[in-house]
């Protein structure tokens, strides 16, 4: 099996950079033995910054990257030079990420925008000088103010994918065949449960030089909200998707009651997923004969659907039309 180059999930540990100490320095010059505190102010301590890259699809260059410092500020200096500032420290992810409290799980900020960037860890700020503490009743102070401390904590990082539809359905309901087909995308494909442990986008070419993002998610087993299976893991993913695109196998035993476990399985993580819009796909059509078709549209859910045949090459101009024409409407399907 190919090597899990999908990472949506990181635990890093931040430290950001200690301001530095305030001067306590005095004006000594050859005519002027005795001058007042010039003493300068520390440099602020560099913070650890999230960064939005619209070029990043995983966080795996995070994966081997558990420990991110920032640079420390300098001490300031007679003449009231302030103290250089620490060295922010960069961090790049893909859009769609959360950052949360490593110890809480607090939700901290999101970053959805190329170029967003939003501070994780905090620098100290620089202590100041003693020429901030001189007085009419005090004009040498000799002391001045250290620097703060740095930050530091776990974090969590973890990803949602950004794409326009994310594709349900049961292991091997063709979601990955469906994807290789109709996009430029190659995700692993066999005959066997769960060949999907990896979300992949696939970019899908539409009439006029449209397009639209596909997500092929890991398969939905019973129980997959309360973890079982790749459990949350995937469910994590669909949120972000503008369209729901449920895919049912032609010889599924019951084709109304697997798109009720799914919709269940869905309300279960989280009940606002059931307000996005969604169509079905009943896929492996090409086995089915005309007579079969329209039994087989007796049992299916009131909700706009097709039949397709990835393999075949079966509606799916139909699909896709079905596609944008729901992605770019305003009413709930």
């Amino acid at each position: 099996m190919a090597s899990d180059n999908f990472v949506d999930y990181v635990k890093i540990h931040c430290t950001s950079g200690n301001g530095g100490g305030g001067s306590t320095h005095f004006r000594r010059e050859k005519y002027i033995p005795k001058g007042g505190p010039d003493g300068g102010d520390g440099g602020r301590g560099g913070h650890v910054i999230i960064r939005g890259n619209k070029q990043l699809w995983t966080l795996l260059h995070l994966k081997f990257q558990k420990h991110i410092k920032a640079g420390h500020g300098a001490h300031g200096s007679g003449n009231l030079k302030t103290g250089s500032q620490g060295d922010d420290t960069y961090i790049e992810v893909p859009l769609g990420t959360l950052a949360k409290d490593g110890e809480t799980g607090e939700l901290l900020f999101e970053i959805t925008e190329d170029g967003e960037e939003k501070i994780i860890q905090r620098g100290g700020r620089g202590g100041l000088g003693n020429n901030h503490f001189k007085s009419a009743t005090n004009q040498t102070p000799r002391y001045a103010q250290p620097g703060e401390s740095g930050e530091e904590g776990w974090k969590i990082l973890e990803l949602k994918l950004l794409a326009d539809v994310g594709l349900v359905g049961f292991p091997n309901a063709g979601k990955s065949t469906l994807l290789s087909v109709i996009s430029a995308a190659k995700p692993e494909i066999g005959d066997y449960p769960f060949t999907t442990l990896r979300p992949n986008l696939g970019m899908v070419s539409y009439r006029d030089h449209r397009s639209f993002v596909m997500a092929d998610i890991p398969g939905i087993i019973e129980g997959a909200h309360a973890g079982k299976g790749l459990g949350l893991r995937f469910l994590r993913h669909i949120e972000r998707n503008s369209l729901l695109l449920f895919m049912i196998p032609a010889d599924a035993d019951n084709i109304a009651k697997e798109y009720k476990i799914l919709l269940n399985e869905l309300k279960l993580y989280n009940p606002e997923l059931l307000h996005k819009e969604r169509v079905l796909a009943i896929t492996k059509s090409d086995m089915l004969d005309e007579e079969l078709i329209q039994s087989l549209k007796k049992e299916i859910p009131k909700i706009p659907y097709v039949f397709i045949s990835s393999v075949a090459q079966m509606g799916l101009v139909e699909l896709k039309d079905l596609i944008w024409k729901h992605l770019n409407s305003d009413g709930m399907a």
